[in-house]
């Protein structure tokens, strides 16, 4: 891959069918009676925990499903570690089989790097990091893992349009219990693991395209949380490597620029 396309289309193929949670789709109604208020309580007790910590970092194992030109499913895993401080800082890198690059955010500028191709792109960036979320999937085309998550009002932004919502039961995920909840919106289904006790932290995740016959997701487990340690400015803050070359963006929305 050309170090040019590494800055936009990577990031793309990487999570792509992430932002489908955070889509809003047309022509959906209001939830239907098939919404479990367990579930829904559920998702809301994760969602609400996780916005309220101003510090948290995780890992992240991502398998992508795909299909090839002849028709046979294959899978593309991805791992990543996340780093999040609100309001406005988060570290993000990412090997695997698509894409190896780190994602910079220090409040005032968004970097992405690309240590193979020894490249890195960086644009200005908004104040918080939903905007600097929004801002990167709609306007460079990347998606940081677990993206969807990390929205303050997640809860919010996830049950838009859900038709469906159940507790499927008990599951443990490596080693934890965890209530596993399954959620339908139109062209979407998506499950999470959210644990039982101490902490309602989410250990999985996944996200099925249900509006394509072949019914590809996106699956992530999570480990390794650390909430409420003490992260320094600097780690948000991209220093170029000797010999890194700096190149432009492939921008969605060329000409426009983010609002600070």
């Amino acid at each position: 891959m050309k170090a040019t396309n590494a800055m936009t289309a990577a990031g793309v193929l990487a999570a792509a069918a992430m932002a489908v949670a955070i889509a809003v789709p047309a022509g959906s109604g209001a939830q239907a009676a098939g919404v479990d208020p367990n579930a829904t309580q559920a998702l809301q007790r994760m969602t609400e925990y996780l916005g309220s910590r101003q510090q948290f970092s995780l890992h992240t194992q991502n398998t992508i499903e795909d299909l090839l030109d002849s028709g046979q499913r294959v899978d593309f895993d991805v791992s990543a570690s996340v780093t999040v401080t609100r309001p406005d800082k988060l570290r993000a890198e990412r090997t695997g089989d698509l894409v190896s690059q780190s994602f910079y955010y220090d409040g005032k500028t968004l970097t992405l790097y690309d240590p193979a191709a020894k490249a890195y792109a960086t644009e200005a960036a908004p104040a918080t990091i939903e905007d600097t979320l929004n801002f990167a999937r709609e306007s460079l085309g990347l998606i940081v893992p677990v993206a969807d998550l990390v929205y303050r009002n997640a809860y919010e932004l996830l049950m838009e349009h859900v038709t469906s919502a159940m507790v499927i039961g008990k599951s443990a995920i490596n080693g934890v219990e965890c209530d596993h909840l399954a959620f339908s919106r139109p062209g979407v289904d998506f499950q999470v693991w959210v644990a039982t006790g101490g902490q309602p932290l989410p250990y999985k995740y996944v996200v099925t395209d249900t509006g394509t016959p072949a019914l590809l997701s996106v699956s992530t487990v999570m480990s390794d949380w650390a909430v409420g340690e003490s992260v320094a400015d600097t780690s948000f803050s991209f220093a170029p490597p000797e010999g890194a070359k700096e190149i432009p963006f492939m921008r969605l929305d060329a000409g426009s620029a983010p609002s600070r």
